[in-house]
């Protein structure tokens, strides 16, 4: 793979000055470009193509949010890391599709991380690979004060509660802010399928369908779960037909 092409934006100078450092450090990043403020990031990729963007969050006039979400509208829209102080955003980084979400002051060994995130994503949309939809996602929660990732083939369910959901994972069972209704639709190529008003179950996690008296329940992790009468059928018939596409199925 090519040397990437970056661009790094940070309205603070000393924090663009140490990312700027960090990243031609890194033997993946060839040439990289800098901008103090989101506006002037536009202006500059007006006439410079990048394949990847790390960017603060919160800066004078357009954030860093707001520069992704116009980024989105490109052609081809560059991959994306953000570098931050807070830890606040994480499930809007989520919600656009970052590649990693780093908290100041970033280490060496964890920019590096990031960048081999962002090659990753870069060539898993060259010619000839699987399509960038197919490869797992990573969601970004706060434990304990930490924001961690949690790879979306690793949830074994979803648990909608009020405007959040619950995931449950490997142990873990962290609450994400986004609706139900919105992973429903965002997962269902992944093998999601909604089984109640409040559940929502991955396929290739699905231990056993159990009907008792007309009341249905799924394994699922070690548990039980309920599954309505009107998604019965259609959970029955897609746990007979789904296979996972490559890549998603058990590691």
């Amino acid at each position: 793979m090519k040397p990437l092409q970056v661009l790094a934006v940070d309205d603070e100078p000393p924090a663009l000055e140490d990312l700027t450092y960090l990243l031609r450090g890194d033997r993946r990043v060839g040439r990289v470009l800098t901008a103090g403020s989101s506006d002037e990031a536009l202006r500059l990729l007006e006439d410079e193509s990048v394949e990847a963007v790390f960017l603060d969050i919160r800066m004078p006039g357009l954030d860093g949010l707001d520069l992704v979400r116009v980024l989105g509208r490109f052609a081809r829209p560059p991959a994306v890391v953000f570098v931050t102080a807070y830890e606040d955003f994480a499930v809007d980084a989520f919600a656009l599709k970052a590649c990693d979400y780093l908290l100041k002051p970033v280490g060496r060994e964890r920019l590096a991380e990031a960048v081999r995130r962002v090659a990753a994503v870069i060539e898993g949309n060259t010619p000839g690979a699987a399509p960038a939809g197919r490869s797992d996602e990573r969601i970004p929660v706060d434990l304990g004060g930490v924001t961690r990732f949690i790879r979306r083939e690793d949830v074994a369910y979803v648990e909608a509660q009020g405007d959040y959901v619950r995931l449950h994972a490997g142990g873990h069972a962290p609450l994400v802010r986004i609706a139900l209704a919105v992973l429903e639709e965002r997962w269902a190529q992944h093998g999601f399928v909604r089984i109640h008003r409040g559940y929502l179950v991955s396929l290739r996690h699905v231990e056993e369908l159990r009907s008792d008296a007309g009341h249905w329940t799924v394994r699922v992790a070690g548990g039980e779960l309920p599954v309505s009468r009107r998604h019965s059928r259609e959970l029955r018939d897609l746990l007979m037909q789904w296979s996972p596409a490559p890549g998603e199925g058990p590691s």
